[in-house]
């Protein structure tokens, strides 16, 4: 195996995993009772996590139905661009045989945290419903 089909197997890989996971969703409707468990927070506590409605969100992006997919976990859109640029630069970097030479920045970690953990508070909240898958 060549040193640059191997730099590039982790970027691939990820690439033939979201694919194959986008794939099985997009063709195996969520919104169908039985395909997919209920969500272990929402069965337990009634309330919705951060994730509830992202299975959905994901079919109907793969259905290039982006309203429905902002309705059932605006979240989730929003992580699919920055997904998608941080596997660009990954794969660019592992083109080019360069190491990684940074990682994210506490603050940057911290403020991911908060908005996950915000979006999980305010989606439970009355009068916010429309943050509910």
């Amino acid at each position: 195996m060549t040193s640059a089909v191997r730099r590039l197997a982790g970027p691939a890989a990820a690439a033939a995993l979201a694919a194959a996971v986008v794939g099985y969703v997009g063709a195996v409707d969520p919104n169908q009772a039985g395909h997919y468990p209920t969500c272990p927070f929402l069965f337990v506590t009634g309330f919705y996590c951060p994730g509830c409605g992202s299975l959905r969100a994901i079919h109907a992006m793969a259905h290039l139905d982006l309203l429905t997919a902002v309705d059932r976990n605006p979240l989730t859109v929003a992580a699919v661009p920055l997904l998608l640029w941080t596997w660009l630069r990954w794969t660019r970097r592992a083109a080019r045989g360069r190491a990684r030479t940074w990682a994210a920045p506490p603050w940057a970690v911290w403020s991911l945290l908060g908005v996950i953990l915000g979006f999980w508070l305010l989606r439970n909240l009355p009068g916010l419903e429309w943050l509910a898958p």
